[in-house]
């Protein structure tokens, strides 16, 4: 919740500084188990390109899943470390995971997508259909 306020040096802003920080709190990555990956989305003359970093993943981590014109993006992987000392034993578990999905323009041959990834990019090509592709029309004189 952000709003234009007149600032007021005196003042004391009660949602906002709540705001602050309960925006902090789940912004810390230390506390954070899930989010979504960062991505960027390209349009060539041929193809769109999504790309979506994904840092400490492998390409077994990671799931791409096309139904009807939605692209699903989706991940989860479970952390487990374990230490032994005199006495006692720690043992700490995390789970990532995270879910993102785009609708497809109706141009994309969704038989056609090719997924690459590569040091903590994936990158998807989604190629436009022949039949979307812009084509030149001959203009013609009738003289």
């Amino acid at each position: 919740m952000r709003s234009l306020v007149r600032y007021n040096p005196l003042a004391v802003d009660v949602l906002g500084d709540f705001d602050k920080i309960f925006d902090s709190f789940f912004n810390d990555s230390s506390l954070r188990r899930t989010s979504s990956p960062v991505v960027d989305i390209r349009e060539n003359e041929d193809s769109y390109v999504l790309e979506a970093e994904l840092p400490g993943l492998t390409d077994k981590d990671i799931e791409v899943k096309v139904e009807d014109n939605l692209l699903t993006i989706s991940s989860k992987k479970e952390d487990e470390k374990e230490e032994k000392r005199e006495g006692y034993i720690l043992k700490e578990r995390h789970n990532h995971f995270f879910t993102r999905s785009f609708v497809l323009p109706k141009d994309v041959d969704r038989e056609s997508i090719d997924a690459n990834f590569k040091d903590g990019l994936l990158s998807l090509t989604l190629n436009k259909a022949p039949e979307a592709k812009p084509k030149m029309i001959e203009v013609k004189s009738n003289k």
